[in-house]
């Protein structure tokens, strides 16, 4: 056995995967064969979460059977709605969604089921639901009445009006729905490798989908993005950003947005394409000014730490003009990300080996009672 050790797993493979790859060289996030920056400039969200789930791209017939098979599941079991209301109102959302995602598992009569074709189907239900799951949980903790779900709506369109109570623009439509594509997959961050163990234990896809709820809550993986906006709201202005980030960066804290265990040298493409959509949203809602202040924020950071900004630190910006409240900011990157989640428990259900790694071990030996 060798005894090499990664911490962190950096650089370790860890499974073969026909999902996803990012090639940083190249500045390309892989999905299925596809460019995730060029599907989210030509396709939709629902499109990218077919694509993910059957390996290509649907056709009109294709993609419309597969939305009306999501609207067909919308809506949550009564009793769901009743732990959300029961659940105290100082507990974090992703806290709330993770146990109303573990809540919902009891619900599914396909829960030990590990075929393709019901992986497939109890897939397709958590797209339906686990946006009205962070939606309902957000007014379950506001004590708000629960918004429920508009069939003629898009699924983009319907998420973002399930948590604003205002039919979106078709601008604002839009760049959600870029958003949600840009956050569905992302090759082997930390909840989707909790989740692929878990998978491995021939546990369920609910379970697994529960653990990565509970890996992005991490402040090191999720949570990114509020903590930009926090950042951006206490500034206030281009001036006042600089200082605040020189003198964080004085205190050697660390400034979320910023940096990427992958993206070391070169610029998030995920970023930049938010970073479109951010510009032509302010101009929209007549705050040009969050845009100048997070380009300001973006030089400072290259010229002192020579770090480029990842999707959260302009995707946030992004979703406080969507008008979502800044702490459903990681709950629905993890909506937007449960397609992929679901799509690598298949692919390890599909062609499974147990996790079990070894240890390099420094503690004491020989010790006797």
């Amino acid at each position: 056995m060798s005894n090499s050790y990664h911490p962190g797993l950096e650089n370790v493979i860890a499974s073969e995967t026909g999902i996803s790859y990012l090639d940083v060289e190249k500045e390309e996030i892989v999905v299925r064969g596809y460019d995730l920056i060029e599907l989210a400039q030509h396709v939709t969200y629902l499109d990218v979460a077919a694509l993910l789930l059957e390996g290509v791209l649907p056709d009109d017939h294709v993609r419309s059977s597969f939305e009306e098979k999501i609207k067909d599941e919308y809506g949550l079991p009564p009793n769901v709605c009743s732990v959300l209301r029961l659940l105290p109102e100082q507990a974090n959302l992703m806290d709330v969604l993770r146990t109303g995602i573990s809540a919902l598992a009891s619900y599914d009569t396909e829960l030990e089921d590990r075929s393709k074709e019901a992986n497939t189907r109890k897939a397709i239900r958590l797209l339906a639901k686990v946006p009205q799951i962070v939606a309902n949980g957000y007014q379950a903790k506001t004590k708000q009445t629960f918004v429920e779900p508009r069939r003629e709506l898009s699924y983009s369109a319907n998420f973002l009006y399930m948590i604003t109570g205002q039919v979106p623009t078709k601008m604002e439509e839009d760049i959600f729905d870029q958003s949600l594509i840009v956050y569905s997959e992302h090759e082997m961050p930390n909840s989707t490798f909790a989740a692929r163990v878990i998978a491995s234990t021939q546990s369920d896809l609910y379970g697994a989908l529960t653990g990565a709820v509970a890996s992005l809550k991490g402040t090191l993986h999720g949570g990114a993005n509020e903590a930009v906006m926090e950042m951006l709201l206490e500034a206030g202005s281009e001036g006042n950003l600089e200082t605040l980030m020189l003198s964080k960066l004085a205190r050697k804290e660390r400034i979320m947005g910023f940096g990427h265990r992958v993206y070391m040298k070169k610029a998030d493409p995920r970023a930049l394409l938010m970073k479109d959509a951010l510009a032509a949203l302010a101009l929209e809602k007549n705050q040009p000014e969050l845009y100048t202040m997070c380009v300001v924020g973006e030089e400072v950071m290259k010229r002192e730490k020579n770090l480029h900004p990842n999707l959260d630190y302009y995707a946030a910006p992004v979703y406080y003009l969507l008008g979502i409240p800044i702490e459903l900011f990681t709950p629905v990157f993890l909506a937007a990300r449960t397609i992929g989640v679901s799509s690598h428990v298949m692919e390890q259900h599909a062609n499974n080996r147990l996790f079990r790694p070894r240890v390099l071990y420094t503690g004491p030996r020989n010790l006797h009672p």
